[in-house]
């Protein structure tokens, strides 16, 4: 099911900074609390090959993201320890080492599975046993969610493991959001800052605005 126009997930997960601090971290509260938007993506493993090009990717972008009074939040199902093992590899070695937003340890995988994301094509089960069995890693799939200041999500995606993301198009899509909160205007397709959106006129006819 959808999360969109919902309240994000009230549950608080472990998190570390770019310090090795560990924290506790709440994205709802996170949102609200500092009136600002959120941009939470989630990976399936530290030490990987795609992973950190999209970490370091969303690195690349976090001051355009802060300009749109927006927070970034890594996360996976690793440890913090890993996390902070993985924040002190250079990036010449598959590290990403210089990440200065937090990443969300969802080793109890309370949040992931709340929002259904964990990849359970590899359970099976085991008639032996009578349980219900894991082959592989139960890891979560790419799934990225923007929230608002008041903790609703206005965007999801899933990609499949192998698919690496398009970073300048979550940017595209809070500029949108931005502009529908600020004019209450709606935003055609390829809609970029800048460019003309739309509003309904008391015949329902959609009609081109100058921004």
């Amino acid at each position: 099911m959808s999360l969109v126009g919902k309240k994000f997930p009230n549950i608080t997960v472990d998190a570390m900074n770019e310090m090795g601090d560990t924290f506790k971290l709440n994205v709802l509260e996170e949102a609200k609390k500092n009136n600002k938007k959120v941009l939470l993506f989630w990976y399936p493993k530290d030490f990987t090959f795609v992973c950190p090009t999209e970490i370091h990717s969303f690195q690349e972008v976090l001051s355009k993201f802060e300009d749109r009074n927006t927070m970034i939040i890594g996360a996976s199902c690793d440890s913090a320890e890993v996390h902070f093992a993985w924040l002190n590899t250079p990036k010449d070695q598959g590290g990403i080492e210089g990440v200065t937003y937090p990443l969300i340890a969802d080793t109890n995988r309370n949040l992931s599975n709340a929002l259904g994301i964990l990849d359970i094509s590899n359970e099976r089960y085991d008639e032996e046993t009578g349980l219900l069995m894991v082959d592989g890693s139960n890891v979560t799939y790419r799934a990225t969610y923007l929230i608002d200041e008041e903790g609703k999500i206005f965007h999801e995606s899933v990609n499949d493991m192998p698919l690496g993301r398009n970073v300048n198009e979550y940017l595209r899509l809070v500029d949108a959001y931005a502009h529908v909160q600020k004019n209450g205007e709606v935003c055609p397709a390829n809609w970029e800052e800048g460019k003309e959106a739309m509003i309904a006129n008391r015949e329902g006819v959609a009609t081109y605005l100058r921004n």
